[in-house]
């Protein structure tokens, strides 16, 4: 377990994702309940061990990156979240995608707001976005309830999507970094004043 990049909430324990979590990957990304509308949809078993070795890489080339979350009572794997470059260049995304027995307890908000602040205090990102369909209104409602603002729309595979950001406020005289992808990526930037 990483301990310098887990992080505890008061009914979770975020740890970024590791061979030890591949079968509950496997698992969750196979379920059309909840992977049928995350982006690239359901992954098939190889797919999931292919993007668990490039999710550790990204880890450690950008200190960020995807957590396995499980409840602190019991250690049960109760889903996912965390930042990720999309690939489509918008930018550092939030994304969370938890087993639907998980849902409706204020678990994924818990979760998604974890990995929002870890990507502003701990990694220093000065914008995180994250991705709904319009009509995902559990996803937006998260999105919302942890303080993103919605700032843009875009139609992608026929569906109407939403997107929202965060902007991470800097004490004066701070250095935050740029997402990779912008222009001013990987050079500090002040953003006090």
């Amino acid at each position: 377990m990483d301990l310098f990049r887990t992080v505890s909430t008061a009914r979770l324990i975020l740890t970024p994702v590791g061979g030890a979590d591949l079968l509950d990957l496997r698992a969750l990304k196979a379920d059309p309940r909840i992977f049928a509308v995350m982006l690239g949809g359901v992954r098939s078993w190889a797919e999931t061990a292919a993007e668990l070795a490039e999710d550790v890489m990204f880890w450690g080339a950008h200190g960020y990156g995807i957590f396995a979350v499980r409840e602190r009572v019991g250690n049960a794997f109760v889903g996912i979240t965390g930042l990720q470059d999309r690939p489509d260049g918008r930018g550092v995304a939030l994304r969370f995608a938890l087993w639907p027995e998980a849902q409706g307890r204020g678990l994924a908000r818990e979760a998604a707001f974890a990995a929002l602040r870890y990507g502003h205090e701990q990694a220093r990102l000065a914008r995180i976005i994250a991705v709904a369909r319009a009509s995902n209104f559990a996803s937006r409602t998260v999105l919302g309830g942890i303080g993103m603002t919605e700032c843009d729309s875009f139609t992608q595979r026929g569906f109407a999507m939403v997107v929202y950001e965060s902007r991470r406020r800097s004490p004066p005289g701070e250095m935050t970094r740029e997402p990779p992808g912008s222009q001013l990526a990987g050079r500090p930037v002040n953003r006090s004043g």
